[in-house]
């Protein structure tokens, strides 16, 4: 039974006269091969009186009674104890919840996703702030000439960068509006 790559077999007492998938009289146990370790559950009960009461175990069901210990029990040999393997019981899912909220807790707040790019330059420029010159004080009186002729300087190179506009010109269409008004006046 199952599907492609994971199967599932159902250990069945069945007459032999009957169909290999046809009626089974009673189902006493499972094997599921596709996990590690292998799921074999087996009613070892009803394993041991169908086999009490004649009933012939095929070579695959024997292999698995004889790891679970059922062959040994109605052989009588030592090692009724069988060497199945048992996986370890999974966490309950509120456990495991609880665990994962408690590993987030512990993480690093800082840096823990990619900022934008702008909140990256906020960041920056919170953790370096821009400090702004002093004006200087001079107390000289040559150093204060000095920086009068500075000044000096810029303004007359902004008074030099100031265009003067030209004059505007009239239009030949403008002239010729004043003229058509003059001759209607006379």
């Amino acid at each position: 039974m199952g599907k492609i790559r994971t199967p599932f077999y159902r250990i069945v007492v069945t007459d032999s006269r009957k169909a290999r998938n046809g009626l089974s009289i009673e189902e006493i146990g499972r094997y599921v091969p596709g996990q590690e370790p292998s799921i074999i559950e087996v009613n070892s009960e009803r394993a041991l009186y169908w086999l009490g009461v004649g009933a012939q175990a095929s070579e695959a069901v024997e292999a698995i009674l004889k790891v679970t210990g059922d062959w040994q029990k109605f052989k009588g040999l030592p090692g009724t104890e069988g060497t199945l393997r048992v996986a370890a019981p999974k966490p309950h899912k509120s456990v495991a919840y609880e665990a994962a909220v408690k590993s987030a807790m512990d993480e690093p707040k800082e840096g823990a996703t990619t900022l934008k790019k702008k909140a990256q330059e906020k960041l920056a420029a919170k953790a370096n702030p821009v400090v702004e010159e002093a004006p200087v004080v001079v107390s000289e009186p040559e150093a204060v000439a000095e920086l009068a002729e500075v000044q000096a300087e810029v303004v007359a190179s902004e008074t030099e960068a100031v265009v003067e506009t030209p004059a505007v010109e009239e239009t030949p269409a403008a002239e010729a509006a004043e003229a058509s008004t003059e001759a209607a006046a006379e």
